[in-house]
């Protein structure tokens, strides 16, 4: 056994003694950890035996150690490390997670994902296990191609696509990729993620808002915005109000993208998502070259796999190819195992079943909604993950205080509003709640307490 330590001065034996004692005291060396045997730290150290031997035996009769034949040297049980207390008290974690932006955890596919690890690495060639393709593995842009094809309807050429870990990561490269191109300039909804934002800004990105209503993201403002030259969107199934941007918006963006030379971004995050309509196709594949589509693993099946995908028009391709790196950033295993997994069916049948369950959840949510005073009602249900429920004017820092205080975690739909949108556009009070991140058993209580907390 290795073991790492300093010491200081001219006495062996009481630096060693010393060295020992903090590192037991600290925590570093945990109770029941044990030591190396006496000969093999002498040689390490570059010390006498017998100095270990005496220093391990002072400590000993200290009670830091245990010494038993056959067992060795360990760290005593009944030490506990000195630990600095906390300044203040951490705030307590909610009993009921329903904050948007995640999939069910618990709901993680383990044996199929596992089964499709062990064929996937067991079938993998040598050149499987070196840096890789920047783009990412052939084998899994191979298999999103057919799969975004047959169930997106985008036109997903393999040489087209690139591997990221994750949308926040393909949209930096995409923001690289564009200021090249002379473009700095992203307008962006006016809900929305902030993280995303964020990441535009890192990129040196001016990110104007565009207005939200019922029809989807105002996508006409465009045309005043004349230093925009690209445009990031959620068209099937606006993040969080939920609302589709609607088909002459659709049009009228990609009318606006071909006459300008623009870009729209388009980040398909929940499509495989659709409850009481008929699946919305992606925009991209209505005009692939002016599109750059988003879609990731992290809403279908976990964020931990980190994978998530592009399909890039080719006038773009070098400047993504460029802006990502000379090497694949993207675990080459994790990719393959996906590849696998999609090839055999098994994602179809996890989002099939996923599906039926949320369907479930969002109409027991719609139940515990109906009957509320006036001006409580559900949008957005169509679709996804997450509902908005509006509110009464008003109302929505009081909802959100009772929430915390009944142990519910939800979001303001004020939240996600751009910094600079226009406070004299109509705007209500709401929250968004996720009915995809809670387990089955926890869901009940969870859809009780948001009952309690509603006026």
């Amino acid at each position: 056994m290795d073991l790492h330590l300093e010491l200081h001065g001219t006495r062996l034996r009481a630096g060693l003694t010393g060295a020992l004692r903090e590192a037991v005291r600290s925590g570093r060396l945990a109770p029941g950890t044990r030591l190396p045997a006496t000969r093999a730290l002498a040689e390490d150290l570059g010390i006498a035996r017998s100095t270990v031997t005496e220093c391990y035996e002072e400590l000993v009769a200290e009670g830091w150690l245990n010494a038993r034949r056959g067992s060795g040297t360990r760290v005593a049980d009944r030490v506990q490390p000195r630990r600095p207390k906390p300044a203040d008290d951490p705030a307590p974690r909610p009993q009921h997670d329903l904050e948007p932006g995640a999939a069910g955890y618990a709901d993680f596919p383990r044996a199929p994902w596992l089964a499709s690890a062990k064929r996937a690495v067991g079938a993998a060639p040598h050149t499987a296990f070196g840096y890789g393709d920047p783009l990412g593995r052939i084998e899994l842009r191979t298999a999103l191609s057919e799969y975004l094809n047959r169930v997106r309807g985008v036109y997903a050429d393999p040489a087209h696509l690139v591997i990221t870990s994750g949308v926040h990561h393909g949209l930096g490269i995409a923001a690289r990729a564009l200021r090249t191109e002379g473009i700095d300039t992203i307008a962006v909804e006016a809900f929305g993620l902030d993280i995303y934002r964020a990441v535009l800004h890192d990129e040196n990105v001016d990110i104007p808002p565009l207005m939200v209503d019922t029809r989807g993201a105002r996508v006409s403002d465009l045309g005043d915005m004349v230093e925009a030259g690209a445009a990031l969107l959620t068209p099937a199934h606006q993040f969080p109000t939920g609302y589709a941007l609607a088909p002459e918006r659709r049009a009228h963006v990609l009318e606006w993208a071909r006459r300008t030379g623009g870009v729209v971004l388009e980040d398909d995050y929940d499509g495989e998502f659709r409850y009481d309509r008929r699946p919305i196709g992606a925009l991209q594949g209505l005009d692939p070259d002016h599109v750059v589509y988003f879609g990731t693993a992290s809403k279908s099946i976990a964020p931990a796999l980190r994978l998530a995908w592009m399909v890039v028009p080719e006038r773009l391709l070098p400047a993504v190819a460029h802006a990502k790196g000379r090497v694949d950033t993207v675990s080459i295993l994790d990719q393959l195992t996906l590849s696998d997994f999609i090839r055999t069916g098994a994602f179809d049948r996890h989002v099939r079943a996923r599906r039926l369950v949320y369907r479930r959840r969002r109409d027991e949510l719609a139940a515990a909604v109906a009957g509320r005073t006036t001006g409580v009602r559900l949008v957005g249900m169509a679709a996804g993950l997450q509902a908005v429920v509006s509110l009464p004017a008003g109302t929505e820092a009081r909802v959100l205080g009772a929430a915390s205080r009944h142990g519910l975690a939800v979001a303001g739909l004020s939240e996600f509003l751009h910094p600079a949108a226009d406070p004299e556009w109509p705007s209500h009070d709401a929250i968004v709640v996720n009915f995809a991140s809670i387990s089955d058993s926890a869901w009940p209580r969870a859809v009780a307490a948001l009952r309690g907390i509603l006026p």
